[in-house]
């Protein structure tokens, strides 16, 4: 049975409102809170449950944030939701069939190459673009398939969408970043979803995380929407790259043996 005394709580909480904020603007939470729940001795699949958990506390209050500052269109957030979270059901249904492990092997460079659009790129700006796909193929194409990806794997979700919606919508940064909350949310209920008649949540630890992130998202979205580009490029690229050389650890273990050998 795991307990969750006052101190684990408050972790929980804390943890759960940094990632919260970071999340909001630039994705990328589950870095600090998925090992935060495995090192707090819950085993991979609560883990991960409970993190899905969490997590659309997070997603959910940011997008409410955005829809309340018209950043959001009410029809289209419900097709969002439908296309994302149906690609995520589909995923969540064929991971067990797909080679996830060669996908974590491509994934460390798809990620950094995030990193690299949004370092290079001099378009990024609160201002709209040239679309280069679409709207009827990108909803049909690119928000299921990336719902997809988070059902199936996971990581990285939200730089994705913020690269869709800015590099094949020209979607400006803010309003990008709203419509990628709005899908991750979608995603993030779906394979909750999944896991709800598992027994795997724990509520103790997902719920003082959880509301960390109502904390935490509703301070991210509101700095996006006052700051914009000066926030979210920067942090978009730093958990890019984080995220990139973690996933490349896990993905290449020679990589920790390299580590080591020169420490």
């Amino acid at each position: 049975m795991f307990e969750v005394g006052l101190e684990l709580v408050l972790f929980f909480g804390l943890v759960g409102f940094i990632a919260g904020f970071i999340d909001a603007i630039a994705g990328g939470g589950g870095l600090l809170t998925l090992p935060s729940l495995i090192l707090s001795g819950l085993d991979p699949i609560s883990a991960l449950a409970t993190n899905k958990l969490q997590s659309t506390f997070g997603s959910g209050t940011a997008s409410l944030t955005f829809f309340r500052h018209g950043y959001l269109n009410g029809r289209k957030v419900i097709l969002f939701m439908l296309l994302s979270g149906g690609g995520a059901s589909l995923g969540t249904l064929a991971v067990s069939a797909l080679p996830t492990q060669d996908l974590g092997k491509a994934l460390p460079f798809l990620i950094m190459g995030v990193a690299i659009y949004f370092i290079l790129s001099p378009k990024l700006s609160n201002e709209h673009g040239t679309a280069l796909m679409p709207e009827w193929l990108f909803l049909g194409l690119c928000v299921p398939f990336i719902g997809f990806y988070d059902g199936i794997f996971g990581p990285g979700t939200g730089s994705f969408f913020m690269v869709a919606f800015t590099l094949l919508r020209g979607q400006g940064a803010i309003h990008a970043t709203a419509q990628s909350k709005v899908c991750n949310l979608a995603s993030n209920f779906a394979s909750l979803m999944t896991f709800a008649f598992s027994g795997k949540i724990i509520l103790a630890a997902g719920i003082p995380m959880g509301l960390g992130q109502v904390a935490g998202a509703w301070l991210g979205a509101r700095a996006s929407i006052r700051v914009g580009v000066a926030l979210i490029r920067p942090l978009v690229v730093l958990v890019s790259l984080t995220l990139s050389a973690r996933l490349a650890i896990e993905a290449f273990p020679s990589l920790r043996e390299i580590g080591r050998a020169h420490v």
